[in-house]
């Protein structure tokens, strides 16, 4: 049986105690500023509730837009195209639907990735798909939700650097996996 590197285990335990840490280290932070935390809290939730209903149109949009692109067929074809660039990168073909999705929805891609785990929680695959959903974010999403929200009309440089962002998140998470599980 192998044992896990010195490396995997350091990566375990700050994985385990960086959320408490982080919510720690706000609390004292506000507290030694005289912050009443709480408070701000119910606050920051009334406005997001506000929030929330300004941005539902564009929520609604964007939903169903995802559900034509899945059930057109269009990922399917659009992986089945790129499978042989994914092999070269290290990346398992099953994970690049995943990676397609991430850009456009965070239910659609984590469907996706909950596939790949399902078939087999363990796997070398599963992990990558894990990796990528939480290396890459919702572009499209983000940009058609607050952008739209505020008005915004020409997104300018932004598609173009997110997307980018999405790529180098892949690609690191590939290369990462490669390096902790393999």
């Amino acid at each position: 049986m192998n044992e896990p590197s010195l490396f995997k285990l350091i990566i375990d335990q700050i994985s385990l105690l960086t959320v408490p840490l982080l919510f720690f280290a706000i609390v004292a932070f506000a507290m030694w500023r005289g912050v009443k935390a709480y408070e701000s809290f119910i606050t920051g939730g009334k406005e997001g509730f506000n929030i929330f209903l300004q941005i539902l149109p564009y929520l609604v949009a964007i939903f169903v837009a995802i559900g034509v692109f899945r059930v057109s067929g269009a990922l399917d074809y659009i992986s089945d195209a790129l499978a042989p660039v994914t092999t070269a990168i290290g990346m398992p073909p099953e994970v690049l639907p995943t990676a397609l999705m991430r850009p456009l929805s965070g239910s659609g891609s984590l469907g996706l990735a909950s596939d790949v785990i399902e078939a087999d929680p363990d796997s070398f695959n599963a992990k990558v798909a894990s990796t990528v959903f939480g290396a890459t974010d919702t572009t499209f999403y983000v940009i058609a939700l607050y952008f739209g929200s505020v008005g915004i009309r020409k997104i300018r440089h932004a598609m173009i650097a997110g997307l980018l962002a999405d790529l180098a998140g892949i690609l690191a998470a590939v290369a990462v996996c490669h390096l902790v599980f393999k």
